[in-house]
């Protein structure tokens, strides 16, 4: 008989699935204190998983099944992935218009009902919501459902990383320069602020995209000394660091990651031209003619 042969599961063994909810660098909320969404393949292993999770977690939330509990954590990340491949798509439609997208958030966010805030960006990182929700669009076959609102999401947030870049074309041409051969540094490589997460970052594919166009481009993060191999990507780069000389050779500074250590007003200060994705300059106060929302 093989180990584990003939045992029966709720009476020999206890299963349950309990899906991560984490959000790194969040200093409200941690393991311990988000609540935690159980779901067992019986009632005796939900009541064995929770009896575990309750030593350790503010609160455990019991659904039906191990399925429901997966589903949970399915339709968490397309909440976020819909949301903000519809604030990327208006972002690019008043930026036609000459409609600033972040005033606009600012001021629906005053509606103290039926309104949550999401945020454009140079796309989407880490190994959630880039990756979970097409998991489900792939099971969704098996049933003869086709998801269009997760694929649509997915094409307008795939496409970020090319939409920065063409606005960094075009405020370089503005200045008369091709991005050809021209010299690009990149603030921020993880894929969120103030961490070294480099899972799914669109700095990666913002340098791959600026290089197959001729750019030569640089990266300063503090927080990533040195980019390693990704799944798609494998840069022989390190971090430049920031100081007046490093500035002032670049033709154009693109800032992807909004970090909070990085000096902005001296960026600004000394940078020839910028194209800010997180609209992080405006927040700190700085406006200048040479500053570029993307």
């Amino acid at each position: 008989m093989k180990v584990g042969e003939g045992l029966k599961v709720g009476k020999d063994f206890f299963l349950a699935f309990s899906p991560e909810r984490e959000d790194p660098n969040n200093g409200q909320y941690n393991t311990a204190t988000i609540p935690k969404v159980v779901g067992g393949v019986t009632a005796d292993c939900l009541e064995v998983a929770c009896a575990v999770y309750d030593q350790v977690i503010v609160k455990t939330v019991p659904v039906s099944s191990a399925r429901a509990a997966e589903a949970t954590k399915f339709l968490e990340n397309i909440y976020r992935t819909v949301n903000i491949a519809l604030v990327n798509e208006l972002k690019m439609v008043f930026d036609r218009m000459d409609i600033d997208i972040w005033e606009v958030i600012e001021a629906a966010k005053t509606k103290p009902f039926g309104f949550n805030a999401f945020y454009p960006g140079p796309g989407l990182g880490g190994h959630c919501i880039p990756i979970d929700p097409f998991y489900l669009t792939w099971k969704a076959r098996e049933y003869d459902i086709s998801t269009k609102f997760i694929e649509l999401a997915g094409e307008i947030n795939t496409f970020q990383p090319y939409y920065v870049v063409q606005r960094v074309a075009e405020v370089l041409n503005l200045n008369h320069k091709p991005i050809n051969a021209s010299t690009t540094l990149i603030l921020g490589a993880s894929y969120k602020k103030d961490i070294d997460g480099m899972r799914e970052s669109p700095t990666l594919k913002l340098i791959d995209i600026l290089k197959s166009k001729g750019a030569e481009v640089d990266y300063s993060d503090p927080y990533v000394p040195k980019l390693l191999p990704t799944r798609h990507f494998n840069f022989d780069m390190s971090s430049v660091e920031i100081t007046k000389e490093s500035l002032t050779k670049y033709d154009i500074i693109l800032l992807s990651t909004d970090h909070t250590n990085f000096d902005y007003k001296f960026i600004a200060e000394n940078a020839k031209l910028i194209v800010d994705t997180r609209n992080v300059f405006e927040k700190n106060g700085i406006t200048k003619e040479n500053i570029f929302k993307a």
